[in-house]
């Protein structure tokens, strides 16, 4: 095992942030994931892997809870109370019986895609035991433990505070690198980060897209920085019109920007499906004559957006050009590029590797594809795809009927976190190559979860004060 300095001192400035932010474990957890490119050691034993720092967070607040002197109590609390944990659990243990199993029961039998062991880049090879069946089981498996300790500690107290302020660091940080990314390499300046960009991924800092160039913030790619302003976009959005927060709407906008500026394809195709639902919004708010000040703000920018690109159309024809074959690039070209057909490539070998194993997967990390959801399928099978598509759709509900016995402050932190992860899904249902979700779909899960079960019981609660006072009154 090899320590990273320029990592361990990240990981120490995000500790004592979060310690002054009164909540270490969790408002930590939330700001390391800001640092997608930031490792703080290398595994030698693993194939070399490098674990981001989230990894360290997620594993002390996994320890912390587990240390905790009733945990028994409470965590059989958890499995009573919320059944979808089951679900979360069963899924754990099929991904690590498969990430052993399927690798070696199929060996041979079908084409997958790995990482090149003395080159950069992926090959296609026969399916066979590789570090990933380790690495990505393991962030899984982590990020359900994690999941499983954030509901434990949501469920036996209210620390929703700590998840509203953890979130907007996150947010801040992502943003704030984001700008100083921008800034380096449109003024000169170079990689400003580059000296965080401890993890060994292919970094591909200085990339040049239809003559603009790409902006990375903390992490390696443009495709992953998008994929996590896109999250971010989605909580403060959520959050300024839930609660009208200032704040809130400054992220919004800067992120919006910088989601603009990323020139990736994952931005602008995330960007549209996300504007589907508030498209929706709005309109239903216009035909109901209940328009708001902030639906009217939003209104009035596109507006002024739209005559100022006419007006510069208009006055020199060949102004917009370089957005023109950003476009073009990015979006109309990007499924006949080399890229795009490439990983169009990988999908149809990883479709195909379900079926050559009738459907029961090839396991988890045994293969890379382009797309979360195809990703699934080939490395959990018909089974475990079924499990997952159940634990997306416990997110996607929310807090369901029980959302009128939160607080208005609780019920706009779950709404948030919840949409947060949702575009998160949407990110890597685009570009992603593993079935690992992501930290934030299990942080969020666990808030929807426990939120859901504390309304629940003040609902209850309620109930039998009710039948109470109408038994003392009789």
């Amino acid at each position: 095992m090899l320590f990273s300095i320029p990592g361990l001192a990240v990981c120490a400035v995000v500790l004592i942030v979060a310690y002054y932010s009164r909540g270490m474990l969790i408002v930590g957890l939330l700001a390391s994931l800001a640092f997608g490119a930031t490792s703080a050691m290398t595994l030698t034993s693993v194939g070399g892997s490098t674990p981001l720092i989230y990894t360290l967070f997620a594993a002390l607040l996994v320890t912390a809870v587990t240390a905790r002197r009733h945990i028994w109590f409470e965590l059989g609390s958890v499995l009573g109370s919320i059944r979808p944990i089951w679900i979360l659990a069963s899924l754990m243990a099929y991904a690590i019986v498969g990430s052993w199993l399927f690798p070696r029961f199929f060996a041979g039998q079908t084409v997958v895609f790995v990482q090149a062991k003395t080159r950069g880049g992926v090959v296609e090879a026969a399916l066979a035991p590789v570090s990933g069946n380790i690495s990505q089981t393991g962030y899984f498996i982590l990020g359900g433990l994690t999941a499983i300790a954030l509901c434990t500690l949501l469920l036996h107290s209210n620390r929703i505070d700590q998840i509203r302020r953890g979130f907007f660091l996150w947010c801040g940080l992502h943003a704030g690198m984001g700008l100083i990314d921008f800034v380096g390499k449109n003024s000169g300046a170079g990689d400003l980060l580059a000296p965080i960009r401890t993890a060994s991924y292919q970094i591909l800092t200085g990339a040049i897209e239809a003559g603009f160039v790409r902006i990375n913030g903390a992490f390696s790619e443009a495709s992953s920085f998008a994929g996590a302003s896109l999250a971010c976009l989605a909580f403060s959005y959520t959050y300024w019109r839930k609660t009208k927060s200032h704040l809130a709407q400054w992220l919004a906008g800067i992120l919006l920007f910088l989601t603009i500026l990323s020139t990736s394809s994952t931005a602008y195709v995330g960007l549209t499906i996300l504007c589907i639902p508030v498209a929706i919004s709005m309109t239903t708010s216009l035909l109901r004559g209940k328009v708001e000040r902030e639906e009217i703000l939003i209104i009035a920018i596109m507006a002024l957006g739209t005559v100022a690109v006419l007006g510069i159309s208009l006055y020199n024809a060949g102004a917009l050009d370089p957005i023109i074959r950003l476009i073009n690039s990015t979006i109309i070209n990007k499924a006949n590029s080399a890229s795009g057909e490439e990983r169009a490539y990988w999908n149809v070998k990883s479709l195909q590797s379900f079926l050559d194993t009738s459907g029961l997967g090839i396991g988890f990390g045994s293969s890379r594809a382009s797309s979360w959801p195809i990703a699934v399928l080939s490395q959990l099978g018909l089974f475990g795809s079924l499990m997952m598509a159940t634990l997306v759709a416990v997110l996607a509900r929310g807090v369901g009927r029980e959302r009128e016995w939160l607080d208005p402050e609780t019920d706009a932190v779950v709404l948030s976190v919840r949409n947060a992860a949702l575009a998160s899904i949407v990110a890597i249902s685009l570009s992603a190559g593993s079935a690992d979700p992501g930290m934030i779909f299990f942080i969020a899960f666990a808030v929807v979860c426990a939120a859901k079960v504390r309304a629940r019981r003040s609902s209850i609660a309620f109930e039998r004060t009710g039948h109470q006072l109408l038994a003392h009154a009789a």
